[in-house]
Parts: structure tokens; sequence; C-alpha cells
């Protein structure tokens, strides 16, 4: 369990990246609803948290790859394999990462 910030620190409709190995980002959506999945595009390496968030899904800002926060998979191309998804927990305030250990898979 990875503590990412307090949840009153992350507006929604925002997004923070999580220096883990590989890179986390943690989406809140203008519903208020959190998600995290890997940070990099699996089309080419671009940080997803620097993408555009609309609902559920976050477009890549290099190429418009779009992805789906609840599943990780991609909505369009030219993204072709999915984002590994992680659980997300909001503790005492604070907003907690659970790492997935495999792809595609939350925790």
């Amino acid at each position: 369990m990875i503590p990412v910030c307090r949840l009153e620190d992350l507006p929604e409709g925002e997004s923070v990246r999580v220096e883990t190995d590989p890179p986390v980002a943690v989406f809140r959506t203008d519903d208020g609803e959190l998600f995290a999945i890997d940070d990099t595009c699996t089309h080419q390496d671009a940080s997803l948290s620097d993408g555009w968030l609309e609902g559920c899904l976050v477009e890549c800002p290099l190429h418009a790859a779009s992805f789906d926060l609840r599943t990780g998979r991609p909505t369009c191309l030219p993204a072709r394999h999915p984002v590994r998804t992680h659980r997300v927990t909001v503790e005492d305030g604070v907003i907690h990462v659970h790492l997935a250990a495999e792809e595609g898979t939350a925790a």
C-alpha cells in the first residue's frame, strides 16, 4: 500500500503521478471517483497523468490513444495493449494505491 496524497489535495478532474517502478497515475474524476493505472502509455513512452481526463477515460497527450480507467483497456488506436489497473483506497483522508502484481489486473 503506497500513500499518494491527501484526498483534499487532488481536485476532481485532476491526476497525480506516483514515482513507483513503474510509475503510476492516480486520477480523480469529475464525479469524485478514484482510479489508478500504470502511468506510461503502451503505444509510446508518454505520461498518462499528463493526458486529458473525460469521465472514466484518459487520453494520452502524445498520440491521442485513450484508456478506460476502470479496466486499463485501450478504447482506440494507436494503443493496442492495456495498462495495469491498481486498487485505490482512502484511509484517514489519505489516498493509497495497492499495486497490482500482474499486467491488466487490479490488486
